[in-house]
């Protein structure tokens, strides 16, 4: 997979991603690359910055290796990205990243479903993820993906809650 380049042309609208499938070891700097442009896009900054913003090939291919993730393309180039690993007998599922000018596509819905395809296909009865309190319209998105807010946590060193953790039972 390829990303697709700063400045230019994208597809005509509507759009759509052609595939979604899972990523190789090879598609790690181009799915860090997508990481770090959604996430520098968000609606707000948030308190700490994300770390997703220091993703890099090296540290997606070893989280690839780790679990395992699935991408997006339109037109061969990626445009989406969501990774997993398995804990605690659930499909952890982390760093689902659109970028901004593919957002309102379904891309995020399609990655979070290639991550209850695999959670399936390993036979775990769950999903969890982690998403910043600061950030309602993707609790609202998580939601409606069937994910309920299960407890809140907070990242090292701050004593408020950051982050609330969103499970799906996989029936």
């Amino acid at each position: 997979m390829r990303l697709v380049p700063r400045g230019a042309p994208m597809a005509p609208t509507p759009r759509r991603a052609s595939s979604c499938g899972p990523l190789r070891v090879e598609d790690a700097d181009a799915a860090a690359e997508v990481i770090r442009e959604a996430f520098a896009a968000q609606s707000r900054p948030t308190d700490p910055p994300y770390s997703a913003l220091g993703e890099t090939a090296e540290s997606v291919s070893a989280k690839l290796a780790d679990g395992g993730g699935a991408g997006a393309e339109a037109g061969g180039a990626l445009v989406g990205v969501v990774l997993w690993a398995e804990k605690n007998g659930a499909l952890t599922i982390g760093r689902v990243s659109v970028l901004p000018a593919w957002r309102g596509q379904g891309i995020a819905r399609a990655l979070l479903a290639a991550g209850e395809a695999e959670a399936r296909r390993r036979g775990l009865a769950r999903m969890t993820l982690r998403v910043r309190l600061a950030l309602d319209e993707n609790q609202r998105l998580f939601a409606g993906c069937g994910f309920a807010a299960v407890r809140q946590g907070a990242h090292p060193g701050y004593a408020a809650a950051t982050f609330v953790v969103m499970e799906r039972a996989l029936g």
